[in-house]
């Protein structure tokens, strides 16, 4: 359906969605440097406020979101699963790794320090990467058919530079990433008000539409991977490829 008749205050009314998406899971990790808290400790996130915008698109469709602020919980630094098997008294990346293996789409979120990624966001890209090996029931590894996506904000330089360096890494162990899969707000170089100070970036278009076309693309493509059983399972099986298969390699006596 495309038609596109006025709605009551004359503006077009949104076509109806392709698809159902109530099934999906959504995990949005921020990955500020401020802990969530309670009374005094509490403090708020300018990168959850833009989150909350893509978050709601998803919600008005019955996706369950989930947030999750990595600062609030002791992940060790390191690549392997359980780090408390490495000399660490305390990993609390198992608990949320279930979270993250449990969702259908993940959205990498973090603001930007000295034009790079969070220190925080680079710790769970790490974590991840420890779970990389892994294979699922097909043989793949473990990320295939899960769909990836980055969100950045800032008062400084630094927005498509982070969104690169997060996308790449998730497409890297696995996550397929869907076209337009990032968004962001900064404001103008240099210090500044960060996103949502005094309403900052609320009105900004860029921002605001591209969020919500990455909140979609998310969504249709997870529903694409969902229906079709992920990604199909032949010339990128870990597991066959271990065992001789070298699907249509030039030399098929590689070892």
């Amino acid at each position: 359906m495309t038609g596109k008749a006025p709605s009551a205050s004359g503006s077009p009314s949104p076509p109806r969605p392709p698809a159902r998406y109530d099934d999906l899971r959504a995990l949005f990790l921020n990955c500020t440097l401020k802990r969530s808290g309670e009374g005094k400790h509490s403090e708020p996130s300018h990168t959850e406020r833009l989150i909350h915008v893509a978050a709601e698109v998803m919600r008005a469709n019955q996706v369950h979101v989930d947030m999750v602020r990595p600062v609030d919980l002791d992940l060790a630094p390191g690549v392997q699963p359980d780090m408390t098997e490495h000399g660490f008294d305390r990993d609390d990346w198992p608990q949320l790794c279930k979270q993250v293996m449990g969702a259908d789409i993940l959205v990498l979120c973090t603001p930007i320090w000295l034009g790079e990624e969070s220190s925080v966001c680079r710790r769970v890209i790490e974590r991840l990467y420890a779970e990389s090996g892994k294979t699922n029931d097909a043989g793949q590894y473990v990320y295939y058919g899960r769909v990836g996506g980055a969100l950045v904000t800032g008062n400084e330089d630094g927005l498509k530079h982070c969104s690169m360096s997060l996308l790449y890494a998730l497409q890297h162990i696995g996550y397929t990433i869907p076209p337009q899969a990032d968004t962001g707000w900064i404001g103008e170089a240099g210090p500044g008000p960060s996103y949502g100070d005094d309403g900052i970036g609320y009105d900004n278009d860029f921002t605001q539409r591209n969020t919500t076309f990455m909140a979609w693309n998310l969504m249709h493509l997870a529903r694409l991977l969902k229906d079709a059983g992920g990604i199909p399972a032949h010339g990128n099986q870990r597991t066959a490829w271990d065992a001789g298969c070298r699907f249509d390699h030039p030399n098929p006596e590689y070892r």
